[in-house]
């Protein structure tokens, strides 16, 4: 399975089959500027909740792709009024089969609000299940005790975790996290692109290792096999 990063929270799974992008906000990222919007291709777009830094370049992609977007309800009813149809709405909880792959949603403990101010429902994380590898993103989130959940759903290949802290977990709660959702691959992401969450990046992935755990902080457009 082939993962490009394209900065923040925001990364493509390509499963041989389809491309799931997730999180889609490059055009205002000043880290991401050599990344160009109109050359990411997706078939899927599975959106974690509806703040600016994570749906900002939704819409976009959405037009140029037609990719079907997975999403709250809220989320699926906004997209709606600005004409974008190609939508499926999920909420906490729910299973779906998309046909190549599957998506449970899970519990993410966060906030969720839309560019407009309007309210963008729960924000979710995700457990994406496809013929040969099963992973798990859990959008913005604090640590919570809701992801011991995770290994009774899936045995994970790998998992995907913010790392920034300030406005979700730093790396310390997420090497936690992967312990109880019993994973060791770890894709760190939502870091570095403000100065709020600024880390040291050394010491989170020497803090990984000491725990027998792989923390993977691939360049903005680098894809590597995982």
């Amino acid at each position: 399975m082939q993962l490009t990063y394209y900065g923040h929270s925001c990364f493509a799974v390509n499963t041989g089959i389809k491309t799931i992008l997730f999180d889609p906000f490059i055009t205002y990222n000043e880290l991401a500027k050599h990344i160009k919007v109109s050359d990411i291709q997706a078939d899927y777009i599975l959106q974690s909740h509806g703040h600016e830094d994570h749906i900002a370049d939704c819409i976009t992609i959405a037009k140029t792709t037609n990719a079907k977007i997975v999403c709250s309800w809220e989320i699926h009813a906004w997209l709606n009024k600005q004409g974008i149809l190609n939508t499926h709405p999920m909420n906490t909880g729910g299973k779906w089969d998309f046909g190549d792959f599957k998506v449970k949603c899970v519990v993410a403990q966060h906030s969720s609000g839309l560019p407009d101010g309007s309210y963008g429902g729960n924000p979710l994380g995700f457990i994406v299940y496809t013929s040969d590898t099963t992973f798990y993103y859990s959008g913005d989130t604090a640590l919570t005790t809701d992801m011991q959940l995770v290994p009774g759903w899936a045995k994970l290949n790998f998992a995907v975790l913010p790392i920034g802290d300030n406005f979700t977990m730093g790396y310390e709660d997420a090497l936690e996290a992967a312990r109880m959702i019993d994973c060791k691959k770890i894709l760190g992401v939502h870091y570095d692109t403000f100065g709020f969450i600024k880390i040291d990046k050394e010491k989170a992935v020497k803090a990984f290792e000491d725990d027998g755990r792989k923390l993977l902080l691939p360049a903005i457009g680098e894809t590597i096999s995982i």
